[in-house]
């Protein structure tokens, strides 16, 4: 009875908060839409004038939510871990719980759109709605993403900022009364200025877009896509500044062949890492819907719990941190060759069950993060293997761990293109390109071959969604669908 009543009292307001904002926005958009019209007469001039809008939009709202994260974490899941005495194992606990449960309330009581990380639902959107991502899913996604991410759980920011920006994107697309067709053109924009800003890398921005977003492209699409990659980027670099995401010591730029038959080794063992993740997180997840126990708001409160208890484990036993979050921190030690092979291979199946758990269980959080994180210390495990059949110099722990990353992102994510370039750019280590394609190229292949599906697919598939796979201009014309009560 509780749930019903306040399931209405939420509705009410919505209703009457909507029908004003309605009526205001009406009005805004009329009038900004005579001024643009007086100012760029044609619709091929206000498509680019409005990516380069949303590229500065975006890059604003990628450093807000970043920002916003780390400003979370600091008072939220820092400060339980640093309690007095044994109270900061309870609140390590306590305080992803919290969160997670209130995030669950958020996304089932006022935006339903918000859950998972992101990417599925502009990937639907795309696909099936004419490329209109909604407003409310964006202001949602950020404002619980937040919530969830800062009070501990293990997720990434990256999925969530790719939906915010496509959010915007649409947004102005809409406001503006473009065509359907330049309206999923701004879609795309939308995502391309997500990754750029997330990740500080707009060549893998675009190549993401590419990849997993659009699938085809016509000349005006690609040259929007890098219009917005590069103003989200420079707002990005502009305001944190021009570094690469992972500050590195030293990557040894010399590659013996002799590793060459490690780095096979990796890109096998990632395949394996990829398969384990995605199968449990889907079977967990499958779980969760046929959880009855508990009302469905509840779900994420235990994935945070675990989340929790999980992290508490990490840093009692393996004095390390980054089971909560995206784990940054801890990732840039493994790269610098900081880390023991055991605490290395202890952290990469801690993640992997966390992560699961926060994801599977609902709530707001991507899987880019936590991907790279795991891929960083399995790498980081195989470099020790090679120290010491070749006694290889330590130098080359910290290429192992880079081309780990982005062989599990490859496996996982199914963006073979993006795993490279993406590692290039948050790294700056671009002189190892060959072990790094080579990893990235068979973690990739068997992933596929062993499930054919990729991740995000198979989550919208859980929910019901089956993406049509025609040539996308034929899309345009496709009836728009309703894309389900909630997406992963």
């Amino acid at each position: 009875m509780f749930e019903v009543r306040l399931c209405r009292v939420v509705q009410q307001i919505n209703r009457r908060d909507m029908a004003d904002f309605k009526t205001g926005l009406v009005a805004l958009r009329q009038r900004l839409y005579v001024l643009l019209v007086r100012l760029v007469p044609t619709e091929r001039s206000r498509l680019l004038f409005l990516t380069v809008l949303s590229g500065a939009l975006c890059g604003l709202a990628a450093v807000a939510f970043h920002l916003g994260i780390s400003k979370a974490e600091d008072l939220l899941m820092g400060r339980a871990l640093a309690a007095a005495g044994h109270r900061w194992m309870v609140w390590g606990i306590v305080t992803p719980a919290l969160g997670a449960l209130l995030c669950g309330l958020g996304i089932y009581f006022l935006f339903p759109g918000a859950a998972g990380s992101g990417i599925p639902q502009v990937k639907a959107a795309y696909a099936l709605r004419g490329g209109r991502v909604p407003l409310r899913d964006a202001v949602g996604k950020f404002v619980l993403g937040i919530l969830q991410i800062g009070s501990g759980s293990s997720l990434g920011r990256e999925g969530p900022t790719v939906q915010i920006c496509a959010g915007i994107s649409s947004w102005l697309a809409q406001l503006f009364s473009l065509s359907t067709k330049n309206q999923r053109r701004m879609t795309a924009v939308g995502v391309a200025a997500g990754i750029a800003a997330a990740f500080n890398a707009p060549i893998a921005a675009v190549t993401f877009t590419l990849e997993e977003i659009i699938g085809d492209l016509d000349q005006t699409m690609l040259s929007g896509v890098i219009v917005a990659a590069a103003v989200a980027a420079v707002v990005e670099r502009t305001i944190l500044g021009e570094h690469p995401v992972f500050a590195l010591r030293h990557v040894d730029p010399l590659v013996p062949a002799k590793s060459l038959v490690f780095y096979l080794v990796l890109g096998l063992a990632a395949a394996l890492v990829s398969i384990a993740f995605t199968d449990s997180l889907l079977g967990l997840r499958a779980w969760f819907k046929r959880f009855k126990h508990l009302p469905r708001w509840a779900h994420p409160a235990l994935g945070g719990a675990m989340t929790g208890a999980l992290a508490v484990l990490a840093l009692y036993w393996l004095k390390q941190g980054g089971i909560s979050g995206g784990g940054y921190k801890t990732l840039v030690l493994a790269l610098n060759g900081s880390l023991p092979v055991g605490i290395l291979l202890a952290l990469c199946g801690l993640k992997l069950v966390a992560t699961v758990f926060s994801y599977s269980s609902g709530g707001a959080g991507g899987i880019f993060a936590p991907a790279l994180f795991m891929g960083g210390m399995l790498g980081g495990a195989v470099g020790f293997l090679d120290m010491a059949v070749f006694h290889h110099p330590a130098g080359t722990l910290g290429a192992f761990a880079l081309v780990g990353m982005g062989a599990v992102f490859a496996g996982i994510i199914r963006a073979p293109m993006t795993s490279v370039l993406i590692i290039f750019e948050m790294t700056g280590a671009y002189e190892l390109i060959l072990p790094l394609m080579i990893a990235n190229m068979i973690a990739y292949s068997l992933a596929r071959h062993w499930r054919h599906q990729p991740i995000y697919e198979a989550l919208l598939a859980q929910d019901g969604i089956t993406l049509p796979h025609e040539h996308p201009r034929n899309a345009d014309h496709l009836p728009a669908r309703p894309l389900g009560e909630t997406l992963p």
